[in-house]
Protein backbone atom coordinates (compact mmCIF):
# COMPACT_ATOMS: atom_id res chain seq x y z
CA UNK A 1 0.00 0.00 0.00
CA UNK A 2 1.32 3.44 -0.90
CA UNK A 3 2.01 6.05 1.78
CA UNK A 4 -1.25 7.61 2.96
CA UNK A 5 -3.13 4.71 1.34
CA UNK A 6 -6.23 2.99 2.60
CA UNK A 7 -8.29 6.12 2.87
CA UNK A 8 -9.99 8.92 1.01
CA UNK A 9 -8.44 12.10 2.35
CA UNK A 10 -9.54 15.70 1.74
CA UNK A 11 -7.39 18.59 2.96
CA UNK A 12 -8.24 22.32 2.90
CA UNK A 13 -10.42 21.89 -0.20
CA UNK A 14 -11.75 25.07 -1.80
CA UNK A 15 -14.32 24.75 -4.60
CA UNK A 16 -16.13 27.33 -6.71
CA UNK A 17 -19.28 26.93 -8.80
CA UNK A 18 -19.98 29.52 -11.52
CA UNK A 19 -17.37 31.78 -9.93
CA UNK A 20 -18.84 31.58 -6.41
CA UNK A 21 -16.83 29.91 -3.66
CA UNK A 22 -18.90 27.17 -2.01
CA UNK A 23 -16.29 25.09 -0.16
CA UNK A 24 -13.92 27.23 1.87
CA UNK A 25 -11.39 24.79 3.24
CA UNK A 26 -12.91 21.35 3.92
CA UNK A 27 -10.73 18.78 5.66
CA UNK A 28 -11.91 15.22 6.42
CA UNK A 29 -11.10 11.60 5.72
CA UNK A 30 -12.66 8.15 5.64
CA UNK A 31 -10.68 4.94 5.95
CA UNK A 32 -11.59 1.67 4.30
CA UNK A 33 -14.01 -0.16 6.54
CA UNK A 34 -15.44 3.09 7.91
CA UNK A 35 -18.78 4.76 7.29
CA UNK A 36 -18.99 8.48 7.98
CA UNK A 37 -21.93 10.85 7.72
CA UNK A 38 -21.74 14.42 6.47
CA UNK A 39 -24.59 16.60 7.69
CA UNK A 40 -25.40 20.27 7.36
CA UNK A 41 -28.11 22.77 6.44
CA UNK A 42 -29.14 23.43 2.86
CA UNK A 43 -26.48 25.34 0.95
CA UNK A 44 -23.64 24.29 3.25
CA UNK A 45 -21.67 22.58 0.45
CA UNK A 46 -22.44 18.90 1.03
CA UNK A 47 -23.35 18.08 -2.58
CA UNK A 48 -20.61 20.38 -3.86
CA UNK A 49 -18.08 18.23 -2.02
CA UNK A 50 -19.51 15.07 -3.59
CA UNK A 51 -19.49 16.42 -7.14
CA UNK A 52 -16.06 18.01 -6.81
CA UNK A 53 -14.55 14.71 -5.65
CA UNK A 54 -16.27 12.88 -8.52
CA UNK A 55 -14.85 15.39 -11.02
CA UNK A 56 -17.96 17.20 -12.28
CA UNK A 57 -16.71 19.92 -14.66
CA UNK A 58 -18.93 22.65 -13.17
CA UNK A 59 -17.12 22.34 -9.84
CA UNK A 60 -13.69 23.98 -9.88
CA UNK A 61 -11.14 23.14 -7.20
CA UNK A 62 -9.14 26.31 -6.49
CA UNK A 63 -7.06 25.09 -3.54
CA UNK A 64 -6.43 22.05 -1.38
CA UNK A 65 -5.90 18.36 -2.08
CA UNK A 66 -7.84 15.12 -2.30
CA UNK A 67 -6.24 11.69 -2.42
CA UNK A 68 -7.56 8.14 -2.63
CA UNK A 69 -5.41 5.21 -1.61
CA UNK A 70 -2.46 7.60 -1.58
CA UNK A 71 -3.01 8.78 -5.17
CA UNK A 72 -3.84 12.34 -6.25
CA UNK A 73 -7.55 12.17 -7.00
CA UNK A 74 -7.84 15.65 -8.49
CA UNK A 75 -5.37 14.90 -11.30
CA UNK A 76 -7.66 12.16 -12.68
CA UNK A 77 -10.52 12.53 -15.15
CA UNK A 78 -14.00 11.59 -13.86
CA UNK A 79 -13.95 8.21 -15.60
CA UNK A 80 -10.46 7.48 -14.28
CA UNK A 81 -11.65 8.28 -10.75
CA UNK A 82 -14.48 5.78 -11.17
CA UNK A 83 -12.12 3.10 -12.53
CA UNK A 84 -9.75 3.76 -9.63
CA UNK A 85 -12.55 2.89 -7.24
CA UNK A 86 -14.65 5.99 -6.49
CA UNK A 87 -18.44 5.70 -6.65
CA UNK A 88 -21.02 8.49 -6.47
CA UNK A 89 -24.67 7.76 -5.73
CA UNK A 90 -26.84 10.63 -6.91
CA UNK A 91 -29.39 12.56 -4.87
CA UNK A 92 -31.62 12.66 -7.95
CA UNK A 93 -30.91 9.54 -10.07
CA UNK A 94 -31.46 10.18 -13.76
CA UNK A 95 -34.01 8.23 -15.80
CA UNK A 96 -32.50 6.77 -18.97
CA UNK A 97 -35.15 5.61 -21.41
CA UNK A 98 -34.23 2.69 -23.66
CA UNK A 99 -31.27 1.52 -21.57
CA UNK A 100 -32.16 -1.44 -19.38
CA UNK A 101 -30.81 -1.71 -15.85
CA UNK A 102 -29.18 -5.00 -16.87
CA UNK A 103 -27.34 -3.41 -19.80
CA UNK A 104 -26.33 -0.39 -17.72
CA UNK A 105 -24.85 -2.50 -14.92
CA UNK A 106 -22.98 -4.78 -17.32
CA UNK A 107 -21.55 -1.86 -19.32
CA UNK A 108 -20.43 -0.04 -16.18
CA UNK A 109 -18.86 -3.20 -14.79
CA UNK A 110 -16.95 -4.03 -17.98
CA UNK A 111 -15.67 -0.44 -18.27
CA UNK A 112 -14.39 -0.54 -14.69
CA UNK A 113 -12.65 -3.87 -15.39
CA UNK A 114 -11.64 -3.08 -18.98
CA UNK A 115 -8.10 -4.40 -18.51
CA UNK A 116 -9.22 -7.70 -17.00
CA UNK A 117 -10.66 -10.94 -18.28
CA UNK A 118 -14.23 -10.99 -16.94
CA UNK A 119 -15.87 -14.17 -15.71
CA UNK A 120 -19.47 -13.70 -16.87
CA UNK A 121 -20.81 -16.48 -14.66
CA UNK A 122 -19.10 -15.03 -11.59
CA UNK A 123 -20.48 -11.58 -12.43
CA UNK A 124 -24.03 -12.93 -12.79
CA UNK A 125 -23.75 -14.88 -9.56
CA UNK A 126 -22.55 -11.76 -7.73
CA UNK A 127 -25.34 -9.66 -9.24
CA UNK A 128 -27.97 -12.22 -8.27
CA UNK A 129 -26.61 -12.29 -4.73
CA UNK A 130 -26.61 -8.50 -4.44
CA UNK A 131 -30.17 -8.24 -5.75
CA UNK A 132 -31.36 -10.87 -3.30
CA UNK A 133 -29.60 -9.16 -0.39
CA UNK A 134 -31.03 -5.74 -1.30
CA UNK A 135 -34.52 -7.04 -2.07
CA UNK A 136 -34.45 -5.95 -5.73
CA UNK A 137 -36.75 -8.03 -7.94
CA UNK A 138 -35.30 -9.54 -11.13
CA UNK A 139 -37.98 -7.75 -13.13
CA UNK A 140 -36.12 -4.47 -12.64
CA UNK A 141 -33.26 -5.72 -14.83
CA UNK A 142 -35.42 -5.55 -17.98
CA UNK A 143 -36.80 -2.09 -17.24
CA UNK A 144 -35.25 1.16 -18.46
CA UNK A 145 -32.87 2.62 -15.89
CA UNK A 146 -34.91 4.39 -13.18
CA UNK A 147 -37.84 4.94 -15.56
CA UNK A 148 -41.08 4.70 -13.59
CA UNK A 149 -39.23 3.74 -10.41
CA UNK A 150 -40.39 5.14 -7.07
CA UNK A 151 -38.01 7.31 -5.05
CA UNK A 152 -37.13 4.42 -2.78
CA UNK A 153 -36.59 2.08 -5.73
CA UNK A 154 -34.23 4.56 -7.39
CA UNK A 155 -32.16 4.86 -4.24
CA UNK A 156 -31.98 1.09 -3.79
CA UNK A 157 -30.83 0.76 -7.41
CA UNK A 158 -28.04 3.26 -6.61
CA UNK A 159 -26.96 0.95 -3.77
CA UNK A 160 -27.18 -2.03 -6.16
CA UNK A 161 -24.85 -0.20 -8.55
CA UNK A 162 -22.42 0.36 -5.68
CA UNK A 163 -22.55 -3.31 -4.71
CA UNK A 164 -22.05 -4.45 -8.31
CA UNK A 165 -19.12 -2.16 -9.11
CA UNK A 166 -17.32 -2.93 -5.82
CA UNK A 167 -15.64 0.47 -5.39
CA UNK A 168 -13.03 1.30 -2.75
CA UNK A 169 -14.89 4.43 -1.64
CA UNK A 170 -18.53 5.39 -2.08
CA UNK A 171 -20.19 8.78 -1.70
CA UNK A 172 -23.97 8.59 -1.37
CA UNK A 173 -25.54 12.03 -1.80
CA UNK A 174 -28.68 12.25 0.35
CA UNK A 175 -29.92 8.68 -0.20
CA UNK A 176 -32.86 9.50 2.08
CA UNK A 177 -33.96 12.60 0.16
CA UNK A 178 -37.66 12.62 -0.71
CA UNK A 179 -38.36 9.24 0.91
CA UNK A 180 -41.05 8.35 3.43
CA UNK A 181 -40.17 6.74 6.76
CA UNK A 182 -40.57 3.17 5.49
CA UNK A 183 -38.42 3.79 2.41
CA UNK A 184 -35.70 5.44 4.52
CA UNK A 185 -35.55 2.28 6.63
CA UNK A 186 -35.25 0.04 3.55
CA UNK A 187 -32.56 2.20 1.93
CA UNK A 188 -30.67 2.67 5.21
CA UNK A 189 -30.61 -1.07 5.87
CA UNK A 190 -29.51 -1.66 2.26
CA UNK A 191 -26.54 0.67 2.75
CA UNK A 192 -25.64 -0.99 6.06
CA UNK A 193 -25.49 -4.38 4.33
CA UNK A 194 -22.72 -3.07 2.07
CA UNK A 195 -20.29 -2.33 4.86
CA UNK A 196 -17.10 -4.31 4.41
CA UNK A 197 -13.42 -3.97 5.39
CA UNK A 198 -12.27 -2.86 1.94
CA UNK A 199 -14.92 -0.16 1.42
CA UNK A 200 -15.13 3.35 2.87
CA UNK A 201 -18.57 4.97 2.70
CA UNK A 202 -19.59 8.63 2.97
CA UNK A 203 -23.31 9.25 3.45
CA UNK A 204 -24.44 12.83 2.93
CA UNK A 205 -27.70 13.66 4.65
CA UNK A 206 -29.72 16.58 5.96
CA UNK A 207 -31.51 14.62 8.69
CA UNK A 208 -30.40 12.08 11.27
CA UNK A 209 -33.25 9.63 10.68
CA UNK A 210 -31.23 7.40 8.31
CA UNK A 211 -28.29 7.27 10.72
CA UNK A 212 -29.96 4.82 13.09
CA UNK A 213 -29.89 2.26 10.27
CA UNK A 214 -26.34 2.88 9.03
CA UNK A 215 -24.66 3.58 12.43
CA UNK A 216 -21.84 5.90 11.25
CA UNK A 217 -18.39 5.83 12.82
CA UNK A 218 -18.16 9.63 12.72
CA UNK A 219 -20.36 12.60 11.87
CA UNK A 220 -19.03 15.73 10.20
CA UNK A 221 -21.16 18.91 10.16
CA UNK A 222 -20.66 21.25 7.23
CA UNK A 223 -21.70 24.88 7.69
CA UNK A 224 -20.98 27.63 5.18
CA UNK A 225 -18.42 25.56 3.29
CA UNK A 226 -16.29 24.36 6.19
CA UNK A 227 -16.38 21.51 8.72
CA UNK A 228 -17.84 23.27 11.73
CA UNK A 229 -18.03 20.26 14.06
CA UNK A 230 -17.10 16.60 14.25
CA UNK A 231 -18.39 13.93 16.58
CA UNK A 232 -20.20 10.64 16.98
CA UNK A 233 -23.81 9.56 16.58
CA UNK A 234 -24.79 11.66 19.61
CA UNK A 235 -23.90 14.78 17.63
CA UNK A 236 -26.50 13.87 15.00
CA UNK A 237 -29.10 13.40 17.74
CA UNK A 238 -28.20 16.80 19.15
CA UNK A 239 -28.68 18.35 15.72
CA UNK A 240 -32.10 16.72 15.47
CA UNK A 241 -33.24 18.39 18.68
CA UNK A 242 -31.42 21.73 18.36
CA UNK A 243 -31.12 22.29 14.62
CA UNK A 244 -28.02 23.88 13.10
CA UNK A 245 -28.30 27.44 14.44
CA UNK A 246 -26.32 26.69 17.62
CA UNK A 247 -23.37 25.49 15.56
CA UNK A 248 -23.59 28.55 13.33
CA UNK A 249 -23.64 30.79 16.41
CA UNK A 250 -20.65 28.99 17.95
CA UNK A 251 -18.65 29.56 14.79
CA UNK A 252 -19.63 33.20 14.38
Amino acid sequence: MTEGGGKLSVSNLHVTVAGKEILKGVTLDVKKGELIAIMGPNGSGKSTLAYALAGHPRYTVTAGTASMDGKDLLSLTPDARARAGLFLGFQYPVEVSGVSLSKFLWTAYTQKHVAEEIDIDAYQSRLDGNMSQLGVDNGFLKRSLNEGFSGGEKKRIEVLQMATLEPHFSILDEPDSGLDIDAVKVVGESIAKQRRPDLGIIVITHYQRILKYINPDRVYVLVDGVVAKEGGRSLAEELESKGYDWIKAAGA
